[in-house]
C-alpha cells in the first residue's frame, strides 16, 4: 500500500459540502485536492470524458454564483488565480470524477465523500421532518389559543343584563 495515501477527515470533506442551486456539490478545487490532483488535470480529465458527466453530475458556476461565494468564504482572487469559473460536482459527479482521474487516492477518497453525501442528506431529511412536526404544532396550538382569546374576550365583554336594584326604594 502506498504510505502517500491520506485518510481525509469525514468532518473536513462534509465542510466542503455547498449547497448551489438547490444542488448538494463540491467544487472542483476542494474534490482535486481530496483526490490529491492538480485542479487543471481534474477539469481535463472531465473535459476528455464529458460524456460521463451530465447536467445532474456537474455544472460550471455563473460569475455571480462565483462572485457570491467569493465574498462569502474569502476566496483570493489575487495573481495565480482561476482563469475560468470553478465546476460545481454533485455526489454522483464526485464519484465519476474518481473514476476518471483514475488514482488510488481518488477511489479511496470518493468513498469518504459518498458518505459525507449521504450523512448531509439524511441531516436535511431529519430537519425537513421537525419543519414538518413544528408546523403541526403551530396548528394545534393556534387552534387552542383561539379558544383561549374567545375566551378573554367573552370575559372581557360581559353581556348586558338587567340590574337588580338592593335595597329600600321610596315611592314617592
Amino acid at each position: 500500500m502506498n504510505k502517500s495515501l491520506v485518510k481525509v477527515p469525514k468532518k473536513r470533506i462534509e465542510n466542503l459540502i455547498l449547497i448551489i442551486r438547490g444542488e448538494k456539490v463540491i467544487l472542483d478545487s476542494d474534490l482535486a485536492e481530496l483526490y490529491q490532483a492538480e485542479t487543471r488535470a481534474l477539469v481535463q480529465a472531465v473535459k476528455r470524458n464529458i460524456g460521463r458527466f451530465p447536467k445532474d453530475f456537474m455544472f460550471q458556476l455563473t460569475r455571480e454564483e462565483f462572485e457570491s461565494l467569493r465574498s462569502q468564504f474569502v476566496i483570493s482572487k489575487g495573481p495565480g488565480g482561476r482563469r475560468y469559473l470553478p465546476y460545481a460536482f454533485t455526489e454522483h459527479g464526485a464519484i465519476m470524477a474518481a473514476n476518471v482521474l483514475n488514482n488510488e487516492q481518488a477511489i479511496r477518497a470518493s468513498v469518504q465523500v459518498v458518505r459525507a453525501f449521504v450523512k448531509l442528506s439524511q441531516i436535511i431529511a431529519s430537519n425537513a421532518e421537525l419543519v414538518r412536526k413544528v408546523n403541526a404544532l403551530e396548528q394545534t396550538y393556534d387552534t387552542q389559543f383561539k379558544v383561549v382569546f374567545e375566551a378573554i374576550r367573552q370575559l372581557m365583554n360581559p353581556s348586558p343584563r338587567k340590574v337588580k336594584h338592593i335595597g329600600f326604594r321610596s315611592k314617592i
